[in-house]
């Protein structure tokens, strides 16, 4: 079973893509910030990360470096919104993250969780 680590502070939006998840046999846990979701990491066995793009606070290339210290080979999900600049979404891209838009469909993220353990 996969277990996905959403993090993301808009609880609504969090809440119905876990239901999602959920609905389709993934495990989920919430974290509501990075640093709640580094110690979630440290603690858990995660399949996929996904996280708001809003809540990075450090260069792209620091948070890339950050997730692989802790839960090395686990693929991150940038959820970013439709203001985000292209710019932004390559330097993302760049860092190694997978980019989808707001909002993400739940069996895409199972599709990207499944790829990693395959």
């Amino acid at each position: 079973m996969h277990r996905l680590l959403l993090i993301d502070h808009d609880r609504d939006v969090a809440q119905a893509l876990g239901l999602a998840c959920l609905e389709r046999g993934a495990g989920v846990t919430f974290a509501e910030n990075v640093c709640e979701g580094v110690r979630v990491l440290v603690d858990q066995s995660i399949s996929l990360v996904v996280v708001d793009a809003a809540l990075l606070r450090l260069a792209p290339h620091e948070h890339a470096t950050l997730f692989d210290r802790v839960a090395p080979r686990t693929p991150v999900v940038v959820v970013v919104g439709p203001t985000t600049s292209l710019e932004s979404r390559v330097a993302l891209e760049l860092a190694g993250f997978r980019v989808r838009a707001r909002p993400v469909a739940a069996d895409d993220l199972l599709k990207v969780a499944a790829g990693a353990t395959a």
